[in-house]
């Protein structure tokens, strides 16, 4: 039973107040986008495991990838509470759409603009901003997860060149990128960046099958046996955990936005569904049990919305410390998953199926609670923060 209440955005505390009119006018875009174009058939790209690859170049012509990178590289020039609200639209329609999106501006763009070389810039940036180039990034391999300082994949100094051998695995876009970004230990034990083209002898990328997860996203491995690297595809402006770390940072903040954009369709498609489903002769929405279910999952959506926009004007401010970021990232994927998981119920045995999306981002978040760091290391970074104590070491 599909309702015909037009959607809504919860805004409890008249949070848009905050939001300038080019960020109500961003996210007005995107929203309208993602309702004509993105949830008439994401179901079925789910179901078929596959990503709908069509909308990537409309994605580049409406300006989410990169949106903080400058204009002068193919950038919009908007800051980071616009690029949120982008990714909170995005997974809005679904995790796997904000993912590429994340992974195109978070963990490529944004390492070649701040750690690349001017040539790099040019050459690469523009053609990523418009989706004409597709990136990934390699960071977490086979044995090597939350623990990345104790990565296997290699760089030799050939002299003229390097040798890169290696695997990294769980690569969104790994499939089907034009580049990635990959990191990895040099002779001296030092971790750096290197940029791997597409079409580089000894360098494969399989496709990771049987996903219950993130179905309308491309996930797959990347394998490096031997693959020459030019002096030129270093990033040379970076070395250290320091490089990924802050790539990751990025990801992680258009995280924290974009689940707040899956709980706000799961609570409204419960909140429409509540108010037409009729049962011992009213609206269940008129049940007591029912309205706690909702009101609780306006009160976490509000929340979060708070939080992530403080976070998003202290990054505005260059103020934002990674701890912050964990914080937001834990708090808010939690909360978006309890939501679909709750907004579920309401819905019944209807629930289960592909009329509604609660099912879809159930499953999804599922991953989403896991990459970009896991839930329980969030927790302990934000420990650490308070004690000053590593527990994760």
């Amino acid at each position: 039973m599909k309702t015909n209440i037009q959607y809504s955005a919860p805004d409890h505390y008249l949070v848009d107040d905050l939001f300038t009119d080019e960020h109500k006018i961003v996210r007005g875009a995107i929203r309208d986008w993602v309702n004509r174009e993105v949830k008439p058939v994401i179901e079925e790209y789910y179901e078929k495991a596959e990503f709908p690859r069509y909308l990537i170049k409309q994605m580049g012509e409406m300006g989410v990838f990169g949106p903080f990178i400058p204009t002068e590289y193919g950038g919009a020039g908007m800051d980071y509470i616009a690029y949120g609200l982008i990714m909170q639209e995005l997974e809005r329609g679904d995790s796997g759409v904000r993912s590429m999106a994340s992974v195109q501006t978070s963990l490529v763009m944004y390492p070649i603009f701040a750690f690349g070389s001017e040539e790099q810039k040019k050459k690469y940036l523009p053609k990523l901003a418009t989706g004409e180039m597709i990136g990934c990034f390699g960071l977490t391999e086979p044995n090597q997860g939350s623990d990345p300082g104790g990565m296997k994949t290699r760089i030799k100094d050939m002299g003229d060149h390097y040798l890169l051998n290696g695997a990294k695995m769980w690569i969104t876009n790994s499939t089907i990128a034009d580049v990635g970004v990959v990191w990895a230990k040099d002779d001296e034990g030092i971790v750096r960046g290197v940029i791997v083209e597409k079409g580089m002898k000894g360098f494969t990328a399989p496709e990771t099958h049987g996903k219950w997860s993130l179905r309308a996203s491309v996930t797959g491995e990347m394998v490096f046996d031997d693959v020459i690297i030019p002096k030129e595809n270093l990033l040379p402006n970076v070395k250290g955990l320091k490089g990924p770390l802050m790539c990751l940072n990025s990801a992680r903040y258009g995280i924290a936005w974009g689940v707040i954009g899956a709980a706000m369709d799961c609570y409204d498609s419960a909140l429409r569904y509540s108010l037409e489903r009729q049962q011992f002769g009213k609206p269940i929405a008129g049940f007591q049990l029912q309205q706690k279910k909702l009101a609780e999952a306006l009160t976490e959506i509000t929340k979060a919305q708070l939080l992530v926009w403080r976070l998003g004007t202290l990054r505005n401010e260059g103020r934002s410390t990674a701890a912050q970021i964990s914080m937001a990232k834990r708090n808010n994927v939690a909360m978006a998953l309890n939501i679909a998981r709750e907004m579920r119920q309401v819905h019944g045995a209807m629930g289960i199926t592909n009329d509604f999306p609660m099912m879809r981002h159930m499953m999804n978040l599922e991953s989403v609670i896991t990459y970009e760091g896991t839930h329980d290391v969030h927790l302990l970074i934000t420990g650490n923060e308070i004690t000053g104590i590593p527990a994760f070491k």
